[in-house]
C-alpha cells in the first residue's frame, strides 16, 4: 500500500521549484526586451527598486517596526 511513498514525499520540492521558476519566468519574460535599451533599463530598474522600497516603507510602518 505504501509502495513507493517516500519517493514521492521527496519528489514535491522539486515539483514546487519547478512550478515558481515556471511563474516566475512567464512573469519576467515580456520585460527582457524592455532591458535591452539602457533608457527602459533604467526605468525599469528604477521602478521595481522604488516598488520594493514603497512596500517594505509599507509594512515597517504597518508592523511598528521603526520609528517613523
Amino acid at each position: 500500500m505504501f509502495d513507493g511513498f517516500w519517493d514521492n514525499v521527496f519528489r514535491y520540492p522539486r515539483y514546487l521549484i519547478t512550478i515558481v521558476l515556471g511563474i516566475m519566468l512567464n512573469t519576467f519574460e515580456p520585460l527582457f526586451p524592455l532591458l535591452k535599451r539602457p533608457v527602459t533599463l533604467v526605468a525599469v530598474l528604477g521602478l521595481a527598486i522604488g516598488g520594493l522600497a514603497f512596500v517594505t516603507f509599507t509594512l515597517r510602518a504597518m508592523l511598528g517596526l521603526s520609528t517613523i
